[in-house]
């Protein structure tokens, strides 16, 4: 029996719940495990931004790339990535999703159009451009999501990518995840011009602001500038205006804001209790379905955190593989 439009709606959007929730319950286990003293280095959670990542991995075609800077988790999650992996990274076992070496900033996994998890403010811009550039060269219609933060959106390189990526009409599509705070300091202190989706309009390139909290407007924002960028009309700004619950990382206590600002943002705006509202509003008798996804996604996480911690550590020799490649001679 064929399904109608409406329960394949909410198939659809059962589905983001389920991606959301999958990160959220991964991204509050991390935090505990950090302060165990399981996880080290720094890290960064994405509590709060779940619909940014959720809704632009929803609007990707096969073979388009994303990149993002060192909050990076989220990303790779939604990607599709395998969660007992991206754990063990962090916890630096030899199972990770980078073997271990590069922690919660520096995962890749290109098989699921993941190019990173970088710790250089702004180089995803740079390295973003340079995906879309390979697409528009290879002409394989593909489209580079180059995402970013608010703070970053500030480098002189991000400048640079877009006078290029404008030059030569490349298919990028410019995320900037506005959570406003770069670190510590509010946008409004940092920012001549806060209406960042208007930062491309001295190389032509047109922007949005999107409501990052609403994972049907990030898709749909999304999917609009990436079949732009493949019919060749050039880049996209979209601006998703985010809010991150917990502090800049794992070692920020985030004084620079009140607690009731944060509480209320989460009664306000969380991205999965909207949907939640949402799916119930289009069908009161999915609770129970809500309920079990809950459940499944609680059990999955627990077993991410049990993998991770029976993994084992990398051998030491691991510390000279993949450190360094001879080219070959040429002539």
């Amino acid at each position: 029996m064929a399904r109608t439009a409406r329960q394949r709606r909410i198939e659809t959007w059962c589905g983001y719940y389920r991606e959301m929730l999958r990160i959220r319950r991964f991204e509050e286990r991390a935090g505990q495990l950090y302060g165990m003293g399981l996880i080290g280095g720094f890290c960064h959670l994405y509590i709060g931004q779940e619909a940014v990542a959720v809704g632009v991995a929803a609007a990707r075609r096969a073979g388009d790339q994303i990149i993002t800077s060192y909050r990076d988790h989220g990303f790779l999650l939604a990607c599709g990535a395998d969660p007992r992996a991206v754990m063990a990274e962090l916890a630096g076992r030899a199972s990770g999703i980078s073997k271990g070496k590069g922690g919660s900033m520096h995962m890749f996994s290109p098989e699921h159009g993941f190019f990173g998890g970088h710790g250089i403010v702004g180089a995803p811009a740079s390295l973003g451009t340079g995906l879309a550039f390979a697409n528009r060269y290879r002409g394989d219609g593909k489209v580079a999501f180059v995402v970013f933060g608010e703070g970053a959106a500030n480098q002189g390189q991000v400048y640079e990518s877009f006078n290029m990526a404008a030059l030569w009409k490349l298919p990028a599509v410019y995320i900037i995840e506005n959570n406003r705070y770069a670190m510590g300091t509010a946008l409004e202190r940092s920012a001549a011009e806060p209406r960042l989706f208007r930062r491309g309009v001295s190389f032509g390139i047109p922007g949005q602001a999107v409501d990052g909290m609403d994972v049907l407007s990030v898709r749909k924002a999304s999917e609009a500038a990436a079949a732009r960028a493949r019919a060749g009309e050039g880049p996209f700004i979209l601006e998703m205006q985010t809010y991150r619950y917990r502090g800049h990382s794992m070692s920020d206590p985030a004084k620079y804001r009140s607690r009731e600002e944060v509480e209320r943002v989460r009664k306000a705006k969380d991205p999965i209790e909207g949907l939640k509202l949402r799916i119930l509003e289009l069908e009161p008798s999915a609770e129970p379905r809500l309920g079990e996804i809950d459940a499944a996604v609680n059990a999955e996480i627990a077993d991410v955190v049990d993998y991770a911690r029976r993994s084992p550590e990398p051998d030491p020799r691991e510390l000279f593989i993949d450190a360094y490649l001879e080219a070959p001679q040429v002539g």
